[in-house]
């Protein structure tokens, strides 16, 4: 029988237990609230490959490393599925995709920086830098073109004028600008530039030297080449990793920065189906990633986020992929046709540069009837955009074709307003100071709009 002390001590063991579990509780309920409010990074580096879905990662994964390898942008903690329709498409192309991500906003498709009435916007770049935050963009494009031009442009058409694109981000006075693109910067706007502060390069060598506060790399006409191909032209062009590295060391000060870079030829590969150059423009990205992350691991107060505008031509890993083949070219779509040779008679080109160029270049011995019937689609190619690069389309296709690669036909790319875009969700990848916010499923237009919310920037 019990006593009564035992029966008190009982109910004060049960009090006592009943209220632990309780503290624990409110505990837990505490904790939750506080990882829900991130902390504000310093830095910001928003990293996009163009046209890089979940099939141009794993083709880059097969060929370099394998089944059983990882790229480094799949070791990063965070990580999110990203809707990209435009405003009045689907399909989004790279000027609405990148003015989602630069602004927060849809808007059609060949829009950039202006919503689809044609009012302009500000974009997350230019929220930084009212807030006293240095800013650049680099691509492997041109600079005018549609990614970087949204984050530092407004423009109603992509095509109609890239020279008042130019002239713009030089009156932004965007602290850092490197790419291709040098012949849109026309009359004496470099001029300009250097009378603004900008110090010009050119080459490889004039990155490596430059101590600029501020810099105006263009370091091609149009855009920087393909990697393939870099031998072929003796190219003095720097790598992005090199662009990259420069940009980190030129902006990082006390108050903090935003940089955007784009790895923009994943994009041009894909739309040729060139497979070879969606793994090496794919991994010369993810090295970028690398040394940028490892950078803000040693910083500690930087976001890197990692995503792709859109996916191109709906890349897939087949298994009867010819990876040693693919593997063994040494020349991109662009450069085989650069050597063929045009037909005496006027009838497409001549058949023999044809033979030799993708013998050399592809390892591929065509038939007399192969090269006609390549010949024949060449000359009859269509396509709503990018006409000048018809022919390199359906070499690349040819090619693709040759090696059982899993992507979207030439019919249907030559009917696509976006040249073989897909509606494919694409992966965000996060690392670093409030990457945890960066989760599930997303629309592209909250990237954007989550950097403003952990600055506590409007947007």
């Amino acid at each position: 029988m019990r006593s009564v002390n035992d029966e008190m001590n009982l109910i004060k063991f049960l009090t006592f237990t009943f209220f632990f579990i309780f503290c624990l509780n409110v505990a837990d309920t505490a904790k939750a609230f506080t990882l829900g409010k991130s902390a504000q990074p310093k830095n910001v580096i928003v990293m996009i490959g163009d046209g890089m879905g979940a099939g141009q990662i794993e083709i880059a994964r097969q060929l370099e490393y394998g089944k059983n390898g990882r790229l480094f942008l799949e070791s990063l903690p965070y990580t999110a599925l990203v809707h990209t329709y435009s405003a009045n498409r689907m399909i989004t192309d790279s000027a609405a995709a990148g003015t989602a991500l630069a602004t927060g906003k849809k808007t059609n498709n060949e829009m950039i920086g202006v919503t689809p009435d044609g009012k302009e916007i500000d974009s997350i770049l230019d929220a930084f830098k009212t807030n006293g935050k240095r800013t650049g963009i680099l691509t492997t494009n041109s600079v005018t073109d549609a990614t970087p031009a949204a984050f530092s442009a407004s423009i109603a058409n992509r095509w109609t004028n890239q020279s008042d694109i130019a002239r713009q981000q030089i009156d932004h006075g965007i602290d850092v600008i490197m790419g291709g693109g040098k012949k849109y910067f026309r009359g004496n706007l470099i001029a300009q530039a250097k009378k603004k502060g900008y110090t010009f390069i050119e080459d490889q060598i004039g990155l490596s030297k430059t101590k600029g506060e501020k810099i105006l790399g263009l370091f091609s006409p149009h855009h920087m080449s393909f990697k393939i191909d870099r031998k072929h032209y003796k190219s003095d062009e720097p790598f992005l990793w090199e662009m990259s590295k420069k940009a980190i060391d030129t902006l990082n000060n006390k108050n903090g920065f935003f940089l955007m870079i784009e790895g923009a030829r994943i994009d041009h590969a894909a739309h040729s189906a060139d497979l070879t150059s969606v793994w090496l423009e794919t991994k010369e990205f993810d090295e970028t990633v690398r040394q940028v992350t490892s950078w803000a691991e040693k910083d500690s107060q930087t976001l890197v986020i990692v995503v792709a505008d859109h996916e191109t031509m709906g890349l897939s890993g087949t298994e009867p992929l010819n990876i040693r083949s693919l593997k063994s070219a040494s020349a991109s779509p662009e450069y085989i046709v650069s050597q063929f040779k045009e037909a005496t008679d006027g009838a497409g080109y001549d058949k023999n540069s044809i033979y030799q160029a993708l013998k050399q270049y592809a390892g591929m011995e065509l038939t007399d009837r192969e090269i006609n019937k390549l010949n024949q689609r060449m000359m009859n190619a269509r396509g709503k955009v990018y006409t000048k690069n018809k022919e390199i389309w359906e070499v690349g296709s040819y090619i693709a074709e040759r090696n059982y690669a899993g992507i979207i036909s030439r019919k249907i790319r030559s009917i696509s307003s976006a040249g073989g875009h897909t509606g494919n969700p694409v992966i965000l990848f996060a690392y670093g100071t409030g990457a945890e916010e960066f989760h599930g499923v997303m629309d592209n237009t909250e990237v954007p709009r989550k950097i403003a919310e952990l600055m506590g920037y409007d947007l």
